[in-house]
């Protein structure tokens, strides 16, 4: 097997950082995603829904199971053009203009991506000025933000830009850190799941039943790419690659420690399916942690919810900054990979 340890990991995480893909712009990272599989001997294809499959043929056909990890990542939407090449801008996922700060945002335009400041207004201002009120205590909304490119309408229009661009931070303010055994950077959500599931593309081989390996669309605006793959592919088990919130209102170690989930805000997980899941981890000696959490959806809980799949499950790592800079232990992303190589290869269970 290929060695994915915490340098690697960080590597492979970096490049998918920095490849662009807000929910319904993911062209860039699929190039990435595309040409990693390229050089794997795996049958995989691009669907009408915008998903990138692998198919790795188990002993039977019977019963398959999918893993996903969904390749968007939040981000803000134009919803108006204002002369002198200022832009109104709304949130596209879970997305607060609090948590970018002002700085470099990228406007992936039809024609070229271009640079703006996102902005908030001058301190040194009274009442008179309505952002006043955001230096007392009251939060910045996207209604009360606003992009400056300093370009003029016809620049704007040449570039693609218009109501619907998508908005994402500064690709140079996106490149991870490192902070010792922790990787910090934004859009670990999902970008860190995705290198899970390419490493789980090298190293599961033969296993008892088909496995789909799904870089999941449009997670972040409503699960559409899983929703659409398992209304057409019946499966027996669908397992989602996430963050986990840490946060004081849940029982969660931060470290190198996965999580699985018990229930979501769309239901409960599968316990039969969890069961096996931690089974496979105790057989390598990872002792995962359970949870509950609120505010939160994936792949496997809407699946389950809208009838597209018997039984759900979500593996996930402990994350600080959910939907922010985030923070992650590297060992918790790498063993999230060693529980699912060990279950996809050798533990999967009955079906029924």
């Amino acid at each position: 097997m290929d060695t994915w340890d915490a340098d690697r990991l960080f590597t492979v995480i970096e490049e998918l950082v920095l490849c662009h893909s807000p929910s319904g712009v993911e062209a860039e990272v699929d190039r990435y995603i595309q040409q990693w599989l390229d050089k794997l001997d795996v049958e995989y294809w691009q669907d009408e829904a915008d998903n990138i499959v692998v198919k790795i043929p188990g002993r039977t056909s019977d019963g398959a199971i999918a893993v996903t990890a969904h390749k968007d990542e939040i981000g803000g939407l134009v919803k108006g053009i204002e002369p002198a090449g200022r832009l109104q801008v709304r949130r596209l996922g879970g997305a607060y203009p609090w948590v970018y700060g002002e700085g470099v945002v990228d406007l992936l335009g039809d024609n070229e991506t271009i640079s703006g400041i996102l902005s908030f207004g001058s301190r040194h201002v009274s009442h008179e000025s309505p952002q006043k009120v955001q230096q007392e205590g009251k939060a910045v909304h996207w209604e009360t933000a606003w992009v400056e490119t300093k370009l003029s309408t016809g620049e704007l229009v040449k570039a693609g830009v218009r109501p619907g661009t998508r908005m994402v931070v500064g690709k140079h303010r996106k490149r991870p850190f490192r902070l010792g055994d922790y990787i910090a950077s934004y859009t670990l959500d999902n970008k860190a799941s995705v290198a899970i599931l390419l490493g789980l593309a090298e190293r599961v081989k033969n296993p008892p039943v088909d496995v789909y390996l799904v870089a999941s669309a449009k997670e972040e605006v409503g699960a559409i790419g899983a929703l659409y793959f398992s209304q057409r592919q019946r499966l027996s088990r669908l397992i989602a690659l996430e963050i986990c919130p840490l946060a004081k209102e849940y029982p969660i170690a931060d470290g190198p420690r996965p999580v699985l989930f018990a229930q979501d805000s769309y239901g409960l997980y599968d316990e039969l399916l969890n069961q096996e899941i931690l089974a496979a981890a105790s057989t390598v000696g990872i002792n995962l942690q359970q949870a509950v959490v609120s505010q939160f959806g994936s792949d496997a809980s809407i699946a389950m919810k809208f009838g597209h799949v018997p039984r759900g499950a979500c593996l996930s790592f402990p994350t600080q900054n959910t939907h922010g800079y985030e923070i992650a232990h590297l060992d918790a992303i790498a063993n999230c990979l060693t529980v699912l190589t060990t279950y996809l290869n050798d533990s999967i269970g009955p079906t029924g």
